[in-house]
């Protein structure tokens, strides 16, 4: 016996005409000189910072061709002031050590001991090449270090 078909939803659309939109709205091409994505921030090396909020939207490119509607899909951009921007913070040195010592547990393996340069997967728990013998590129990993025979200073 069949299935029953289950009815779709149609998504309503949220027209919205540009007039009344809450943010100005900027096409592809034409923005304005100061004004920049969250994306061309980080790449400058500069965080939003003191932007308290949006000060334009750049219209998605879909709706360039609707020019008399605001634009509401999700691939819309925020455009934010560079004169606002902060630096990046730089981390501590204890933070750095946090953040390497996380990626060395999901980088070794724990039956051989050595550190990947990639992340291991959690569902085998090691090393293909303990896991089922499979070879391992030399290049893909850091030799684990020699046990010290002894730690006297003498």
């Amino acid at each position: 016996m069949p299935r029953p078909r289950k009815k779709r939803r149609h998504r309503e659309v949220n027209r919205v005409p540009r007039s009344d939109a809450l943010l100005p709205e900027v096409d592809r091409g034409a923005v304005p000189e100061g004004l920049v994505t969250r994306r061309q921030l980080r790449d400058m090396g500069l965080s939003p910072g003191g932007n308290k909020g949006a000060v334009a939207i750049l219209r998605c490119k879909w709706c360039s061709y609707r020019p008399q509607w605001s634009c509401t899909h999700p691939t819309r951009g925020f455009l934010l002031r560079v004169d606002l921007a902060k630096p990046k913070r730089v981390p501590t040195l204890a933070q750095e050590r946090a953040l390497d010592q996380a990626m060395a547990a999901r980088q070794t393996c724990s039956d051989c001991g050595r550190r990947f340069y990639i992340c291991l997967s959690k569902k085998l728990g090691c090393c293909l090449e303990c896991f089922d013998g499979t070879p391992v590129d030399p290049s893909s990993y850091l030799a684990p270090p020699a046990p010290a025979a002894h730690r006297l200073a003498a």
